[in-house]
């Protein structure tokens, strides 16, 4: 017996998951080619993606060099006592990324992690100098938190 019309579904959307992790702006012909399926089926299971909010926002990568952008990471501790729910309401908030774009910066990713360190973020900044004033602003808003 052929597989399941399921797993078939399961297979092309991962087919067409990683051609759009690629390049999200190809033409929707060339990853139809690449996947070895139709069209209308690439336009299918992306809507249906869409749909089921697997995929949004899709992003431009750009080459930070060009920019005169640098990569950082910081990484940080979190103290021992429990966090407040405005303090958690803080986070939430995404003041700590709004505050790295007024000062012309891009987090590239933020998470919670396990071991010697509690929070990871990374992101561009224009020079070390920025990257250090950011680092103060999120102490900042975090009092006593970091």
């Amino acid at each position: 017996m052929a597989k399941s019309s399921r797993d078939q579904i399961i297979q092309d959307e991962n087919k067409i998951l990683s051609g759009l992790m690629r390049n999200s702006k190809e033409n929707i012909g060339i990853i139809a080619k690449r996947c070895g399926v139709s069209r209308q089926k690439v336009i299918k299971i992306i809507n249906n993606l869409e749909k089921n909010q697997m995929i949004w926002g899709y992003t431009a990568i750009f080459d930070e060099n060009k920019m005169d952008k640098q990569h950082y990471m910081l990484l940080l501790k979190r103290t021992p006592k429990p966090l407040k729910e405005e303090e958690t309401n803080r986070i939430i908030s995404r003041r700590a990324e709004d505050l790295l774009k007024e000062l012309g910066g891009t987090i590239e990713s933020s998470a919670l992690v396990h071991g010697e360190y509690d929070w990871v973020v990374t992101f561009t900044a224009s020079g070390i100098r920025q990257a250090k004033k950011y680092s103060d602003m999120l102490i900042a808003l975090h009092p006593g938190e970091i």
